[in-house]
């Protein structure tokens, strides 16, 4: 018949309807404070229940209950009070081996918690510390760029060319100078073959013959990208020693990366861990103090050494240009009190490779002394004739000097740090270096409370937004009117379901672009009832009129549905944090109230008034 829906349709529109309310169901029972416990390495203990209900009791907390899920023990409490107090704690008895970390635990039945969840919501509605930071890459190319200088060497030694050290600038990269021609020419036939990534060129004056070489543009790009996808990892591991619930860590356009940390109000801490560039590099000692400070005086240091100060005297140290070990190849740290001076120290464990150097290294060693370079980078601020001045300084200095004993291997401990600078350190070398330094150009701090009006605010926008479009079509269009309310509250139900499966954030541009939805929506169903009430006017019969109400306005309803999400596509690819949090629930909005109002408000109407022939009037 014209206007009956075939029953598969009736029944796929119920099967939406029905999957709509089921995932839209988890946002309706709220959530629970608690005690998110992770541990640092591996598995938890398989008694850290046990422990912590013992920790909680006797802290005088009786009231809670656990949850597991993905490698993390949830502690569950009745209210903020307690949840403050039990994090206290839990972090005190078992911060060792674990991380712990406020949270907020969805309180959804555990019938339905296995397939759906509720929205995950954005710093601007839970509250927490928003860091925008922009990546040194020139920083990242330049060190990428320096350490070919010993590699050059090595390799110019191994093919016995008579030259000169190199050097290395930023302006023309790594140089080489020859005394004649004919040993630069076989020197840059020689390195072009082994470093295709660089490209060379020459220069000469009076006396020498100079070869430079530096990354090509590619090189430099494939750096840039990697520096930036290397400070990503690291900041995700170092927000996971900080032990921060649902953190948000992405890249944003080519050398920023967002970091949105839920639940964090400490910024000093924040900052002073993400930002922090600190590492070690362990070095043979080179020389003896003579050497040292005639080197320091004289200016001329040795092609097989670099000059160092120490930290404890500020004098000068000679120290061997092959690293033994550097912070990469440490797989874990922690920081405790070395029991023999009673000096805060911290304990390193290498990982294969730097076992095995360390090992090659100290065996030929004993008797002789090591060093251990501590190096930062660090960014201060000025002012200059009243513009803000960024210099970065790379520190290197030298914290311990210590006589090799034993053979060294897997495990040891490293002295002459401070108990803030030792504990920090380690979490640093737990954690990663940062390829590259970074520089937070944007800070914003959202309290908890702010976050909560923020919902409020949004729900409330939302309710008001939905009751006067309710009302309005009801009374304007009648029944009709009320068939379009069906659907543009089936329209939210679904808005609200397919935020919830998908791995999305609602900001508050988000709950903006939902409210511009509601409003919108009814503009299909405006159409298609204006479209019916003309065809009446001109005589048609009600059937007729209905059909052709749905046919006919179809073709505007898509132009311009179609049109706005081709806006709201171009947001999104284009825009940055909020813009795409608006972008994506108006385009959710805009597929899920076409649908609601063609084919759902046709099946209501197909179902009360499809079926009858003698049906002289519509009650729109």
């Amino acid at each position: 018949m014209l206007n009956k829906y075939p029953l598969w349709k009736y029944l796929l529109l119920a099967l939406v309807l029905f999957c709509g309310l089921l995932f839209a169901l988890p946002n309706l029972y709220g959530d629970h404070p608690a005690v998110q416990i992770s541990p640092r390495t591996g598995d938890l203990s398989p008694d850290i229940e046990e422990a912590v209900s013992q920790t909680l009791n006797d802290g005088g907390i009786e009231e809670f209950t656990f949850r597991n899920e993905d490698n993390r023990l949830l502690v569950i409490l009745p209210d903020g009070e307690s949840q403050a107090k039990a994090h206290g704690l839990i972090d005190l008895g078992h911060s060792d081996r674990n991380t712990t970390a406020l949270n907020l635990v969805p309180a959804t039945p555990e019938w339905l918690r296995g397939f759906a969840k509720p929205i995950s919501l954005g710093l601007d509605l839970r509250g927490g510390v928003h860091f925008l930071m922009e990546v040194d890459t020139a920083s990242a190319i330049q060190s990428a760029e320096e350490r070919y200088v010993d590699e050059f060497r090595t390799l110019m030694r191994e093919n016995k060319l008579r030259f000169r050290s190199p050097s290395y600038d930023t302006d023309r990269g790594i140089t080489v100078r020859f005394a004649d021609v004919l040993q630069r020419d076989n020197a840059l036939a020689l390195l072009k073959q082994e470093y295709q990534d660089l490209e060379f060129e020459t220069s000469e004056d009076e006396s020498e013959f100079f070869l430079h070489g530096r990354f090509s543009l590619e090189a430099r790009e494939t750096e840039r990208r990697s520096a930036v996808q290397q400070n990503i990892i690291t900041l995700r591991n170092r927000v996971n020693e900080l032990g921060v619930a649902e953190p948000i860590i992405q890249q944003q356009g080519k050398e920023r990366i967002l970091v949105q940390l839920p639940g964090v109000q400490d910024t000093a801490q924040a900052k002073e861990i993400l930002g922090a560039t600190a590492t070690l590099e362990y070095r043979m000692v080179y020389g003896t103090a003579a050497d040292w400070y005639a080197a320091e005086e004289s200016n001329r240091v040795p092609p097989n050494a670099k000059l160092y100060t120490n930290r404890e005297d500020g004098g000068p140290v000679l120290l061997d240009r092959k690293v033994i070990v550097t912070g990469d190849q440490i797989k874990d740290a922690s920081s405790g009190i070395d029991t023999q001076s009673g000096s805060p120290a911290v304990f390193i464990r290498l990982d294969g490779p730097g076992a095995k150097s360390m090992q090659r290294v100290s065996a030929e060693n004993i008797g002789n002394p090591m060093a251990v370079v501590f190096i930062e980078n660090r960014v201060t601020t000025t002012r200059v004739d009243g513009e803000i001045v960024k210099d970065r300084q790379r520190v290197e200095e030298v914290i311990n000097i210590a006589t090799i004993r034993d053979v060294l291997s897997h495990s040891f401990q490293t002295t002459g740090l401070e108990t803030g600078e030792a504990r920090d350190l380690s979490l640093l070398l737990r954690a990663g270096a940062l390829k590259a330094p970074v520089e937070i150009v944007e800070e914003r701090t959202v309290g908890p409370s702010l976050g909560q009006d923020n919902i409020d605010r949004g729900k409330l926008s939302v309710i008001i937004g939905l009751a006067l479009v309710l009302v309005f079509m009801a009374f304007y269009y009648k029944v009709f009117g009320f068939i379009a309310d069906f659907a543009l509250v089936f329209n939210l139900v679904l808005i609200i379901a397919v935020l919830s499966a998908l791995p999305t954030t609602l900001t508050l541009p988000g709950i903006a672009g939902i409210v511009l939805t509601v409003g919108m929506a009814v503009d299909a169903n405006v159409l298609i009832f204006e479209r019916i009430r003309e065809e009446l006017r001109s005589g048609s019969a009600v059937q007729a009129a209905i059909n052709s109400g749905y046919e006919k306005a179809f073709s505007t309803i898509a132009d311009a549905n179609i049109t706005t999400l081709i806006a709201a596509v171009v947001l999104f690819v284009f825009g940055t944090g909020p813009i795409k949090g608006f972008a994506i629930t108006l385009s959710i909005g805009i597929v899920t109230s076409m649908f609601t109002a063609i084919v759902g408000t046709r099946a209501v109407v197909n179902w009360l008034y499809g079926g009858k022939r003698g049906l002289k009037t519509l009650p729109i």
